[in-house]
């Protein structure tokens, strides 16, 4: 493990008068990876994003001259490849993800999780970024539900394209829980103890894997400095049980 000192000059190094783009930029990890971005000597940071509020949003909070709102979606191959022109880094963190109206909208998870990886592969075979990297979730091991499934096909694509191009180097970052993610357990909680009801809690035996933002987006930062073709990066989380969480 690096220093933190020799980590954030191997960073900048990486990082300098590069153009990075991020799909789902304006989301909850996707904005602050952007604005920890910009606090290194970028040339541009592009926001992919199909939420009109949260690019609006992004914009007003950052106020960066290198920053780029980019209003579009995975799922349109032209939109996609204008965002990826002369780009030198793109972080593919766009996804459908939420599990109870990922497994309600089936349909719409598969293009979105899977289709969109394929096209954003795509594009990077046709525009050669020196780096592509793919933000998966620890819900692809042993996957009992549609969004794990989707994002573990989404790692093999990253896998797979990282044995066959030479161009670009490819892999996929696994996350576990993080805790400021919008839509996530601790908004349904805050809101049942505002109302005085009793906490929502499925099997008080389960354990999940949580961290903080701030370190997600650090460890996104790290893989980008050892990135290996194919490989998948799982950080060390913290275990909790639900029922003491």
């Amino acid at each position: 493990m690096k220093r933190k000192s020799d980590q954030n000059k191997v960073i900048n190094k990486l990082l300098k008068n590069k153009i990075v783009l991020i799909t789902g930029g304006a989301g909850s990890v996707g904005s602050v990876l952007a604005e920890k971005i910009l606090e290194y000597p970028v040339k541009v940071v592009r926001v992919l994003d199909s939420n009109e509020h949260a690019l609006f949003t992004l914009k007003r909070s950052l106020k960066d001259s290198r920053l780029r709102l980019l209003l579009g979606n995975i799922l349109d191959k032209d939109r996609i490849e204008m965002a990826s022109n002369d780009v030198d880094i793109i972080i593919h963190a766009a996804a459908a993800k939420n599990i109870e109206i990922t497994e309600f909208n089936a349909i719409d998870t598969i293009d979105i999780n899977i289709n969109g990886t394929v096209n954003m592969v795509k594009t990077a075979i046709k525009t050669k970024p020196k780096m592509f990297l793919n933000i998966s979730t620890d819900k692809v091991a042993e996957s009992s539900t549609l969004y794990g499934t989707t994002k573990e096909i989404g790692e093999r694509l990253t896998t797979w394209a990282a044995k066959h191009i030479e161009t670009t180097q490819f892999a996929s970052v696994r996350f576990g829980n993080v805790m400021e993610t919008k839509g996530n357990v601790f908004e349904v909680w805050q809101k049942e103890v505002s109302e005085k009801k009793p906490i929502s809690i499925t099997d008080p035996n389960m354990k999940r894997y949580f961290f903080h933002i701030e370190e997600a987006v650090d460890f996104i930062l790290e893989c980008m400095t050892n990135i290996q073709q194919g490989t998948v990066f799982i950080p060390k989380m913290k275990s909790y049980k639900i029922k003491e969480l």
